[in-house]
Protein backbone atom coordinates (compact mmCIF):
# COMPACT_ATOMS: atom_id res chain seq x y z
CA UNK A 1 0.00 0.00 0.00
CA UNK A 2 2.99 2.25 0.81
CA UNK A 3 4.62 1.47 -2.42
CA UNK A 4 1.13 2.62 -4.61
CA UNK A 5 1.06 6.00 -2.16
CA UNK A 6 4.51 6.84 -3.16
CA UNK A 7 3.81 6.04 -7.01
CA UNK A 8 0.63 8.38 -6.90
CA UNK A 9 2.31 10.71 -4.88
CA UNK A 10 5.41 10.91 -8.03
CA UNK A 11 2.84 11.11 -10.44
CA UNK A 12 1.02 13.93 -8.30
CA UNK A 13 4.52 16.16 -8.04
CA UNK A 14 5.63 15.43 -11.59
CA UNK A 15 2.08 16.84 -12.67
CA UNK A 16 2.42 19.71 -10.03
CA UNK A 17 5.88 20.10 -11.52
CA UNK A 18 4.73 20.16 -15.15
CA UNK A 19 2.03 22.75 -14.72
CA UNK A 20 4.31 25.23 -12.74
CA UNK A 21 6.61 24.75 -15.78
CA UNK A 22 3.81 25.75 -18.43
CA UNK A 23 2.47 28.52 -16.24
CA UNK A 24 5.71 29.56 -16.15
CA UNK A 25 6.30 29.83 -19.66
CA UNK A 26 3.59 31.35 -20.99
CA UNK A 27 4.60 34.08 -18.17
CA UNK A 28 8.08 34.45 -19.72
CA UNK A 29 6.73 34.29 -23.34
CA UNK A 30 4.37 37.04 -22.99
CA UNK A 31 1.37 34.69 -23.92
CA UNK A 32 1.18 35.77 -27.25
CA UNK A 33 -1.36 33.57 -29.18
CA UNK A 34 -3.23 33.74 -31.98
CA UNK A 35 -7.10 33.60 -32.14
CA UNK A 36 -7.97 34.55 -35.46
CA UNK A 37 -4.83 34.28 -38.00
CA UNK A 38 -4.08 37.55 -39.32
CA UNK A 39 -7.09 39.23 -37.69
CA UNK A 40 -6.97 38.79 -33.88
CA UNK A 41 -3.95 37.92 -31.85
CA UNK A 42 -4.13 37.79 -27.48
CA UNK A 43 -1.36 38.36 -24.94
CA UNK A 44 -0.38 39.33 -21.47
CA UNK A 45 0.98 42.63 -21.55
CA UNK A 46 4.49 42.77 -23.10
CA UNK A 47 7.58 44.65 -22.58
CA UNK A 48 7.79 47.51 -24.95
CA UNK A 49 10.72 45.62 -27.31
CA UNK A 50 8.22 42.49 -27.50
CA UNK A 51 5.02 44.66 -27.81
CA UNK A 52 6.70 46.87 -30.58
CA UNK A 53 8.27 43.39 -32.38
CA UNK A 54 4.40 42.12 -32.42
CA UNK A 55 3.00 44.85 -33.59
CA UNK A 56 5.03 45.02 -36.51
CA UNK A 57 5.31 41.01 -37.29
CA UNK A 58 1.44 40.97 -37.53
CA UNK A 59 0.70 44.53 -38.97
CA UNK A 60 -1.58 45.21 -35.64
CA UNK A 61 -3.62 48.36 -36.18
CA UNK A 62 -5.68 48.18 -32.53
CA UNK A 63 -4.45 47.37 -28.87
CA UNK A 64 -7.50 46.33 -27.09
CA UNK A 65 -5.92 46.67 -22.91
CA UNK A 66 -8.55 44.96 -20.83
CA UNK A 67 -6.76 46.30 -17.57
CA UNK A 68 -8.02 50.05 -18.70
CA UNK A 69 -6.32 53.24 -18.76
CA UNK A 70 -3.16 54.07 -16.26
CA UNK A 71 -1.63 57.02 -17.29
CA UNK A 72 1.49 57.49 -15.42
CA UNK A 73 2.34 53.97 -14.77
CA UNK A 74 5.49 52.61 -16.14
CA UNK A 75 3.75 49.44 -18.24
CA UNK A 76 0.68 51.22 -19.34
CA UNK A 77 2.84 54.80 -20.63
CA UNK A 78 5.59 52.11 -22.44
CA UNK A 79 2.51 50.54 -23.73
CA UNK A 80 0.60 54.04 -25.29
CA UNK A 81 4.14 54.79 -26.85
CA UNK A 82 4.83 51.50 -28.29
CA UNK A 83 1.71 51.23 -29.91
CA UNK A 84 1.60 55.16 -30.98
CA UNK A 85 4.64 54.29 -32.51
CA UNK A 86 3.59 51.66 -34.55
CA UNK A 87 0.81 53.26 -35.89
CA UNK A 88 -1.93 51.43 -33.79
CA UNK A 89 -4.87 52.77 -31.60
CA UNK A 90 -4.03 51.92 -28.19
CA UNK A 91 -8.29 50.95 -26.77
CA UNK A 92 -8.67 51.05 -23.04
CA UNK A 93 -11.32 48.98 -21.80
CA UNK A 94 -11.55 48.40 -17.96
CA UNK A 95 -12.23 45.03 -16.13
CA UNK A 96 -10.95 42.63 -13.50
CA UNK A 97 -10.77 38.96 -13.17
CA UNK A 98 -12.20 38.38 -10.22
CA UNK A 99 -15.90 40.31 -10.69
CA UNK A 100 -18.18 39.13 -13.51
CA UNK A 101 -18.77 41.27 -16.80
CA UNK A 102 -22.26 42.43 -16.65
CA UNK A 103 -24.18 41.52 -19.85
CA UNK A 104 -24.48 45.46 -20.84
CA UNK A 105 -20.29 45.84 -20.50
CA UNK A 106 -19.92 42.75 -22.18
CA UNK A 107 -21.97 44.19 -25.29
CA UNK A 108 -19.63 47.39 -25.05
CA UNK A 109 -16.86 45.26 -25.54
CA UNK A 110 -17.99 43.29 -28.13
CA UNK A 111 -18.57 45.99 -29.99
CA UNK A 112 -15.42 48.15 -29.17
CA UNK A 113 -13.18 44.59 -30.67
CA UNK A 114 -16.21 44.25 -33.94
CA UNK A 115 -15.34 48.19 -34.61
CA UNK A 116 -11.95 48.18 -33.64
CA UNK A 117 -9.24 48.13 -36.66
CA UNK A 118 -7.76 45.06 -37.80
CA UNK A 119 -5.34 42.91 -37.16
CA UNK A 120 -6.18 43.77 -33.30
CA UNK A 121 -4.46 42.58 -30.39
CA UNK A 122 -6.69 41.93 -27.25
CA UNK A 123 -4.25 41.96 -23.99
CA UNK A 124 -5.03 41.87 -20.09
CA UNK A 125 -2.20 41.34 -17.48
CA UNK A 126 -1.27 37.78 -17.81
CA UNK A 127 -3.25 36.91 -21.27
CA UNK A 128 -4.89 34.52 -19.33
CA UNK A 129 -8.35 35.60 -17.81
CA UNK A 130 -10.05 38.45 -19.22
CA UNK A 131 -8.48 37.96 -22.23
CA UNK A 132 -9.71 34.96 -22.75
CA UNK A 133 -13.05 35.83 -21.90
CA UNK A 134 -12.73 38.83 -24.75
CA UNK A 135 -11.20 36.40 -27.20
CA UNK A 136 -14.74 33.72 -26.41
CA UNK A 137 -16.57 36.98 -26.61
CA UNK A 138 -15.45 37.54 -30.21
CA UNK A 139 -15.30 34.38 -31.40
CA UNK A 140 -19.07 34.07 -30.82
CA UNK A 141 -20.38 37.14 -31.60
CA UNK A 142 -18.22 38.44 -34.31
CA UNK A 143 -16.80 35.46 -35.99
CA UNK A 144 -20.14 33.08 -35.01
CA UNK A 145 -17.94 30.14 -33.81
CA UNK A 146 -19.81 27.81 -31.57
CA UNK A 147 -19.92 28.58 -27.87
CA UNK A 148 -18.60 25.10 -27.34
CA UNK A 149 -15.55 25.67 -29.55
CA UNK A 150 -15.39 29.78 -29.02
CA UNK A 151 -15.05 28.77 -24.69
CA UNK A 152 -12.04 27.04 -25.26
CA UNK A 153 -10.09 30.27 -25.32
CA UNK A 154 -10.79 29.90 -21.36
CA UNK A 155 -8.82 26.92 -20.34
CA UNK A 156 -5.59 25.76 -18.96
CA UNK A 157 -3.77 26.00 -22.52
CA UNK A 158 -3.74 29.87 -22.18
CA UNK A 159 -3.12 30.18 -18.30
CA UNK A 160 -6.80 30.09 -17.23
CA UNK A 161 -7.98 28.32 -14.12
CA UNK A 162 -11.55 28.98 -13.23
CA UNK A 163 -12.66 27.24 -10.55
CA UNK A 164 -15.43 28.32 -8.57
CA UNK A 165 -14.57 28.86 -4.95
CA UNK A 166 -10.61 28.25 -5.62
CA UNK A 167 -9.57 30.62 -7.84
CA UNK A 168 -9.19 34.67 -8.65
CA UNK A 169 -10.51 33.99 -12.11
CA UNK A 170 -13.96 31.91 -11.49
CA UNK A 171 -15.63 35.55 -12.94
CA UNK A 172 -14.34 35.07 -15.93
CA UNK A 173 -16.01 31.64 -16.52
CA UNK A 174 -19.27 32.06 -14.77
CA UNK A 175 -19.47 35.49 -16.76
CA UNK A 176 -18.70 33.14 -20.21
CA UNK A 177 -21.51 30.46 -18.99
CA UNK A 178 -23.72 32.89 -18.05
CA UNK A 179 -23.28 35.10 -21.69
CA UNK A 180 -22.25 32.19 -24.19
CA UNK A 181 -25.77 32.21 -25.44
CA UNK A 182 -27.09 35.62 -25.09
CA UNK A 183 -23.92 36.64 -27.01
CA UNK A 184 -25.16 34.37 -29.99
CA UNK A 185 -28.49 35.41 -30.29
CA UNK A 186 -27.25 38.79 -31.13
CA UNK A 187 -24.26 37.96 -33.19
CA UNK A 188 -26.61 38.93 -36.23
CA UNK A 189 -26.80 42.22 -35.53
CA UNK A 190 -23.67 43.57 -35.16
CA UNK A 191 -21.52 45.54 -37.58
CA UNK A 192 -21.16 43.51 -40.82
CA UNK A 193 -22.94 40.53 -40.24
Amino acid sequence: MRMIAARVGMVALACLLALVGWFGGLHASGNVQTVVAGQVYRAGTLPPDHLARLLAQHRIRSVVNLRGPHPGTPWYDAEAAATAAAGAQLLDFPMTAGAPLPEAKAGALIRLMADAPKPMLIHCEGGADRTGLAAALYLTAVQGVPAREAGRQLSVRYGHVGIQGLTYAWPMTESWQRLKDRVRSRSAALPGR
